[in-house]
């Protein structure tokens, strides 16, 4: 059996599944639960579409809980505090600058792939970009493919993402 991957997160991503866990085991299982009993209460199950929505959530809720579990069990957590900010690594907040476009500054939180969201600004580790950025330099230029080939950005600052 291969070894199963870590889970690399920050404190703030271990904190919000732990939390999001606790929510489902406590919270949210009651409430199906609850949903579950009054649907019944309503007799015939073969037509009920209130007890058939319940089940589903509950299945919904259980493969969440699994999940979560699985990545808690194999998590590795980096220490933000004693993140290294001469080099880029997992828990940095970096600002880059696309060379081509040099007006495009964006600024990215560099997390692992379990707390990736580039709608807030965190790329995983494991992404292309993520790839190029980790180990670079303020300063440095790095190449990153993409479909449409390769683009570069600059380093402009490596901050601790507290």
């Amino acid at each position: 059996m291969a070894a199963e991957k870590k889970n690399i997160l920050t404190y703030a991503g271990l904190r919000q599944l732990e939390e999001e866990l606790q929510d489902l085991k406590l919270n949210r299982r009651k409430a199906v639960a609850q949903k579950i009993k009054e649907a019944r209460e309503q007799g015939d199950l073969s037509e009920n579409a209130e007890y058939d929505a319940a089940k589903d959530e509950q299945r919904d809720i259980e493969a969440r809980i699994e999940e979560i579990d699985k990545i808690l069990k194999n998590a590795e957590v980096v220490v933000e505090d004693e993140a290294d900010t001469s080099v880029i690594n997992i828990g940095c907040k970096v600002k880059i600058m696309d060379m081509e476009y040099p007006e495009d500054i964006m600024e990215y939180k560099i997390v692992g792939s379990t707390e990736a969201n580039s709608l807030k600004g965190k790329i995983s580790n494991e992404s292309p970009v993520g790839k190029a950025l980790i180990g670079a330099k303020v300063g440095d230029v790095v190449d990153v493919e993409t479909h449409s080939g390769v683009i570069q950005y600059k380093i402009l600052g490596i901050d601790r993402s507290n």
